[in-house]
């Protein structure tokens, strides 16, 4: 019998167990249930519960039955917790045949709301004693692989792209996974609170844009019928939150969904969550500072300082590490000032089977990529970046005008965050976007587009601002100790199934 088949006969026989019920005026799909305590919350006060001898109200998802006639043991899931039931007649206020009704037409899956007092059983099993119970809604399609053995529930829901195209059985089946969503929430309010605490006030600006910017990265596009415009799905917030510093506002941030239509990864989904702030009258040197602090103290708010991602020790407690970007090309390849040789990154790019004929700003992009960002797994401030790919960052002050004031943040071999002292100079800004504007003529689909707005907006007059973008999935990655990206958002990007 093919695994369809089977599926479809198990539906049946749940559907005929539902009309039984509706037969026998039992409303399988109640609209409410008064609930006193959860399941964590009974476990987690069981001495005390079992004292009172005080009636509670729970609900939860059956997820093991041994029925024994006029008596049965169930065991129910709550958010993380499973706790076991003990079930008779004679403890209830039914009669025989509603009891019998109830039981006869309950299946694993369905969700049921309980009273009863907490007790031990002769085995010392912590366990509600049900007065009374409802079911609260009637499954009729089966669990996936559930199999039970002495009481106890196993599941083998672990193929990673079913878990990822049904994240609802993914949870009930795999309980604890749920964690680490509630770490990422954690993670998601740690900044808030943060930021709130330092004075930024949150801003929402537009999913759809007119013209995307603020990145380089291949954007989405849709089509607005009332305006008739093609619109982008933006690609990050950062040219909006700088016309609020434009306008008035000193301290600003965003967490933002960004969309980017590029490649697909373990590092990487065409949808995330990016945090990204800014503070006028400040450089990047200020946010930097800023930075480091509010990820050490979300990093402690998940209850440690040290994280095991991908076998490797990270340690939040300590100094992050701070270089610039040629001392790390230097120390690779042993080239003094290689990252300004041209013609000697085209030749490690060669050895590398990087490509040829690569612009400037992708050929160092593609030689960091390969060969030392993997390496950079402690905490590590990345400084002083070329103009040619840093086209929205402000020229190192008493520097060599090739070098900008911008810094990434490496940890776990992954860059988390992107941050500049924000060129305000709309003429040097214009110059850039133009730059740009030429390597998108060469085929560049991931070079910045100009935006007249944005640029008109700047000639108002932008006071000196520090600005930082944090991939809030990819450090949700390292603190969570998860290798894939997939496992920290809840709906990950899947390719269709072509039947």
């Amino acid at each position: 019998m093919s695994e369809h088949k089977k599926i479809n006969e198990l539906i049946d026989i749940k559907k005929e167990k539902l009309n039984k019920l509706l037969e026998n005026d039992i409303n399988p799909f109640p609209h409410s249930f008064n609930k006193t305590h959860s399941i964590e919350d009974i476990i987690d006060k069981e001495d005390t519960l079992a004292e009172q001898d005080v009636e509670i109200s729970t609900s939860g998802r059956v997820v093991s039955i041994r029925n024994m006639g006029k008596a049965a043991f169930l065991n129910i899931q709550g958010e993380f917790q499973r706790i076991q039931c003990y079930l008779s007649n004679k403890n209830t206020n039914l009669d025989d045949e509603e009891y019998l009704t109830l039981m006869d037409n309950l299946d694993i899956g369905d969700i049921i709301g309980v009273k009863g007092l907490m007790f031990y059983t002769k085995t010392k099993e912590y366990s509600i004693r049900i007065t009374g119970f409802k079911i609260l809604s009637k499954s009729i399609r089966p669990l996936p692989n559930l199999k039970e053995k002495d009481g106890e529930v196993f599941n083998s829901f672990e193929d990673k792209e079913l878990r990822y195209r049904h994240r609802h059985l993914d949870f009930i089946t795999n309980p604890d996974r749920k964690n680490i969503f509630f770490k990422r929430h954690k993670i998601i309010n740690g900044f808030r609170k943060f930021l709130n605490d330092n004075n930024y006030i949150e801003a929402e600006t537009p999913v759809l844009q007119p013209i995307y910017g603020g990145a380089n990265a291949r954007p989405f596009t849709t089509h607005h019928h009332t305006l008739d415009e093609k619109l982008y799905l933006r690609i990050a917030v950062e040219l909006y939150l700088k016309r609020l510093i434009i306008g008035g506002f000193e301290k600003v941030y965003e967490i933002s969904k960004n969309f980017r239509n590029e490649g697909m990864d373990k590092n990487h989904n065409p949808e995330f969550t990016m945090l990204e702030f800014y503070q006028a009258y400040a450089d990047v040197y200020d946010v930097m500072d800023l930075t480091e602090n509010m990820i050490r103290e979300v990093a402690s708010s998940i209850s440690k300082d040290t994280f095991l991602f991908d076998d490797k020790s990270i340690d939040f407690s300590k100094p992050f590490n701070k270089i610039t970007l040629n001392e790390l090309f230097e120390k690779e390849f042993g080239i003094k000032n290689i990252l300004f040789n041209e013609s000697e990154l085209r030749n490690i790019a060669n050895k590398l089977s990087l490509g040829e004929d690569l612009e400037y700003g992708n050929l160092v992009d593609k030689i960091f990529s390969n060969s030392i960002e993997p390496k950079l797994i402690d905490p590590t401030f990345v400084l002083d970046f070329p103009k040619a790919i840093s086209p929205l960052s402000k020229i190192k002050r008493d520097q060599d005008e090739d070098i900008v004031e911008r810094f990434e943040l490496f940890i776990g071999g992954m860059e988390i965050a992107n941050a500049f002292t924000e060129l305000n100079d709309p003429i040097d800004q214009r110059e850039r976007f133009e730059s740009q504007e030429k390597l998108k003529e060469k085929g560049d689909d991931e070079a910045q587009v100009l935006d007249e707005d944005f640029l008109s907006a700047m000639e108002i007059g932008m006071p000196p601002t520090g600005g930082v973008g944090i991939g809030i999935d990819r450090l949700t990655m390292i603190l969570t100790g998860q290798k894939s990206i997939k496992d920290v958002i809840f709906f990950p990007a899947m390719r269709k199934i072509k039947n």
